[in-house]
């Protein structure tokens, strides 16, 4: 498996040879430096900890710029870990998009765009009330529970509320082209959250 930190440039369509045109996200991905490796001897678990994305140094704290400078990092701002990920990784190795391949399977996590609070039409997908005969039922979502029994609304009932910006991960993502030059990977498919959003890069076995 390979891991990267990117962050998400926008979208962007390729003509192919035969005419066709696939659509693609393009990240910038790395060079993402090691900076901890986890074991179970010591921590109980596996994994390699990146560090990604530019930071004047005024902005981070004395403990960060210390953990940092054990790797010979700089200052970079975000620091993720990621599971099983750690065999064969030494403290300041650097990670780019070399380690991956055109065609590989991916899964990117991200934070989905924030869209506020919405009612459930919009947020849950629900049909719409009638508009005829003086309905006012309109975008509501019907009846939520009974009178009698049990008297309330049961939890785990759908309603509005806030929309957006929670962790997703897309699957089912492919490497479409990989550009060295520019620390560029070119993912066929949509890619959760917004323009310059960070996101966690992992091939999916």
């Amino acid at each position: 498996m390979a891991a990267i930190l990117a962050k998400k440039l926008g979208m962007t369509q390729l003509f192919q040879e035969d005419g066709s045109v696939a659509r693609v996200t393009v990240l910038e991905a790395g060079p993402c430096p090691v900076t901890a490796i986890r074991t179970t001897e010591t921590d109980g678990y596996d994994a390699v900890q990146l560090a990604f994305g530019d930071i004047k140094a005024k902005n981070l704290s004395k403990a960060e710029k210390g953990h940092l400078a054990k790797a010979n990092a700089g200052n970079l701002r975000h620091l993720r870990e990621f599971r099983g990920e750690g065999a064969g990784s030494n403290l300041g190795d650097v990670v780019t998009v070399e380690s991956f391949e055109i065609g590989d399977k991916l899964k990117i996590a991200g934070i989905s765009k924030g869209k506020g609070f919405q009612g459930t039409v919009k947020r849950h997908n629900f049909s719409r009330g009638p508009v005829s005969h003086g309905s006012h039922n309109v975008r509501a979502p019907g009846s939520i529970g009974a009178s009698a029994w049990p008297a309330r609304v049961m939890k785990g009932i759908r309603g509005p509320g806030q929309m957006g910006n929670k962790r997703i991960t897309q699957r089912g993502l492919t490497v479409f082209r990989i550009d060295t030059d520019r620390n560029l990977l070119l993912v066929k498919g949509s890619v959760p959250g917004p323009t310059n959003g960070l996101v966690e890069v992992r091939t999916d076995a």
